[in-house]
């Protein structure tokens, strides 16, 4: 061989092997990108084995717990679907955004908002949705979050999404009983089509880097979930679980409801007491919607690993608010109470502080500036929320001192109405939940409602008319007045 095809061949070899070098550089960057999975459930009250409740069987969720940090804390800003989510996905409180009922959509006041999904679809993520993740309905959609048409985020009526059973089904209508147990496969009933769903999801997406927010309709009424879920309680385990039906001492009236939601149902009467019996039957449809959804999580992260992609995500969970069971004789959410705006909220994966339980004051709408942290390193001022950053890297145990809440009434203007009456704000801070109602025409406020929650997770005396307490319900007013927008 001449000197010149040696020197050929060096040139031959040295391009290819820098040519493997730029490769392997681009997929090791590209593997630095973190993912992120997103997964939303509907009306979960933190009654987890992870949070301390002893009678739910939730290994998956409390797996992922252990590997990574548990808010105790954790507050939605109202406790109802549609304003809810808004807020969380759009990073703002819902007085910037005039959504406070299930009727708007965030873009008739922010038509040029970027949403948390929208703005990894702008750094290069493949965006993709399974499920419910913006309130359930067409018009709530917002297609513009997403690389490709969400998936399975309308509903209909249909057999699957609430009932299976012909007793249920047929003929067709959208609230037949509050509970349904089927003997059938997961993928019978909505949530396990879900599962699914994002599955296969997460096998197209093995070449991308990519945001999947995956949101589970249950544990939302009705209680349906395929029977291996209810077989794994005793329905006499529940009475453990039944509330105190009594109400705070002398909260207003006009601040509950009538447990609208559930007595719409047919087994429900609209007025009177609802017997222990049923009461059990209930809880058990909860419990075992829980579990239900507990499973389709485990088989979503075992998938995840099975793709070898766990180690690279950032996995956050959260429920969209609470929901009563009972206490203050109250079913469903839509209220300023513990139960109804107190929900689970876990972040996982690289450089999360690991099994760690966190007690500090936290907001749904902390998880957008949170993950933007987490994954890019960079925030917007538009953000309402702060980032958790610093306690997810054992910086800090706290960002924040109050979480702050509200909801509209009357009860009915949150399910009809764009512009409600009155409106309450609740301030949740370590000792008190402070609550003061105004009227929506002139910001005028007209009650107020003060609670020590230092030893106790429930409200139990309203102790807002003891002169005494009045200083410090000027300095939360002053707090309600500075951030709700």
């Amino acid at each position: 061989m001449n000197i010149n095809s040696s020197i050929c061949n060096l040139k031959f070899g040295l391009f290819f092997h820098l040519l493997f070098l730029s490769c392997s550089n681009r997929d090791e960057a590209k593997e630095q990108i973190p993912n992120v999975l997103f997964i939303a459930i509907d009306d979960m009250l933190p009654v987890l084995g992870c949070y301390g409740n002893s009678t739910a069987l939730t290994p998956n969720i409390d797996t992922l717990a252990n590997q990574g940090i548990l808010f105790m804390n954790a507050y939605c800003q109202v406790g109802l679907s549609n304003p809810s989510r808004a807020s969380l996905m759009t990073g703002m409180r819902p007085d910037e955004i005039k959504v406070w009922t299930l009727k708007p959509h965030f873009r008739e006041e922010k038509p040029n908002v970027v949403t948390l999904p929208q703005f990894y679809k702008e750094k290069g993520y493949a965006t993709r949705a399974v499920g419910k993740i913006y309130h359930d309905g067409a018009y709530h959609q917002d297609p513009v979050s997403w690389s490709n048409p969400s998936v399975l985020s309308v509903t209909r009526d249909g057999r699957g999404h609430k009932y299976v059973l012909p007793e249920n089904y047929m003929p067709k209508r959208s609230k037949a009983t509050t509970t349904e147990n089927a003997n059938v496969q997961d993928t019978a009933y909505i949530d396990g089509k879900v599962c699914q769903a994002a599955i296969e999801l997460l096998n197209q997406l093995t070449d991308s880097t990519f945001f999947l927010a995956v949101g589970f309709r249950r544990p939302h009424l009705p209680f349906s979930a395929p029977k291996k879920y209810w077989d794994l309680y005793e329905r006499e385990m529940f009475k453990k679980e039944l509330k105190n039906p009594r109400r705070p001492a002398r909260a207003p009236d006009f601040a509950f409801h009538n447990s609208n939601e559930l007595r719409g149902y047919e087994d429900i009467g609209e007025l009177g007491v609802i017997r222990e019996e049923k009461q059990l039957e209930l809880l058990h449809g909860y419990f075992a919607s829980v579990s239900y959804i507990d499973a389709q999580i485990g088989k979503l992260i075992a998938e995840l690993k099975r793709l070898g992609r766990y180690d690279n995500t950032i996995i956050v969970l959260y429920s969209d608010n609470g929901f009563h069971l009972g206490d203050f004789g109250l079913w469903g959410k839509t209220t300023n109470y513990e139960a109804s705006v107190n929900i689970p909220l876990i972040f996982c994966g690289k450089g999360i502080e690991q099994g760690a339980i966190n007690r500090s004051m936290v907001e749904l709408i902390d998880i957008y500036p949170t993950l933007i942290d987490l994954t890019h390193g960079e925030m917007k001022s538009s953000h309402d929320g702060i980032s958790l950053l610093p306690i997810l890297k054992g910086k800090s145990s706290k960002v924040k001192s109050y979480a702050l809440s509200q909801i509209v009434r009357p009860y009915q203007d949150a399910i009809n109405s764009r512009s409600p009456d009155s409106m309450g704000y609740s301030l949740r801070t370590e000792k008190y939940r402070y609550i003061e109602w105004r009227n929506t025409k002139n910001m005028s406020v007209f009650a107020r409602e003060l609670y020590r929650m230092d030893d106790a997770l429930s409200e139990k005396e309203n102790i807002s008319s003891d002169i005494k307490n009045e200083a410090l319900m000027n300095q939360f007013s002053d707090i309600v007045n500075r951030i709700r927008k």
